[in-house]
């Protein structure tokens, strides 16, 4: 019965990761426009976002959260807000005036960020979307057995963010290859506009979901 869940938890967890959104938007985002190093930071944050879904939804909150209309609003619009706010700053970045890379460099770009900055976005990508909120509420309600001991479903947790992190991780690293990245170096100030406007598509698209 143990492993039937874990299978099937790992199985509908994967699914729902490998489906593109906001962690995937802001994942390409961070590879193309900054470094693999920053980019897999990014993957790392969005991973540690799930422990805090894993936690309210042990401890119940995430009942409370999708029942009561004011907090799903709240989340939900803090959300948008944050995805549009990184779109509206992808297209309104200047493109870069250096010379072009060479293969072995990633393109130089006008724009910094930490270490620290790339794992606080993708944590806060991960953990301010509402659609994360009601899955996880489904997934810990309808999959996974509520009498299970609570350190089990820690170690679904742990599960889950182990695979969102994989996925993730390999999303980095190939969008931030070095045979790929010279290619793009020239097209990244539209790409970057690109990604931009999906990303704010996607603010938009949360701002208007409905809780049910």
């Amino acid at each position: 019965m143990l492993l039937t869940q874990i299978i099937t938890v790992a199985a509908v967890h994967l699914l729902a990761v490998i489906s593109p959104g906001p962690d995937f938007a802001i994942v390409v985002r961070n590879s193309l426009v900054y470094s693999r190093k920053i980019a897999v930071y990014t993957a790392l944050g969005i991973a540690l976002g799930i422990s805090v879904h894993v936690a309210y939804s042990i401890l119940g909150i995430g009942l409370l959260i999708s029942q009561s209309i004011l907090l799903f609003n709240i989340i939900k619009y803090i959300g948008a807000g944050y995805l549009i706010y990184i779109g509206v700053k992808s297209l309104r970045s200047k493109p870069t005036t250096d010379t072009a890379p060479t293969t072995e460099e990633a393109p130089k770009t006008e724009k910094v960020i930490t270490s620290a900055g790339a794992l606080w976005s993708g944590f806060l990508t991960n953990v301010l979307n509402p659609k994360a909120t009601l899955f996880f509420l489904s997934l810990f309600t309808q999959v996974i057995d509520p009498q299970t001991p609570k350190y089990i479903q820690l170690v679904f947790g742990l599960e889950m963010m182990l695979i969102t992190f994989l996925w993730f991780g390999l999303v980095a690293v190939a969008f931030s290859h070095s045979a790929l990245k010279p290619k793009i170096a020239k097209f990244q100030s539209k790409l970057e506009k690109i990604t931009g406007a999906v990303l704010i598509a996607l603010g938009v698209k949360v701002a208007l979901s409905s809780h049910k």
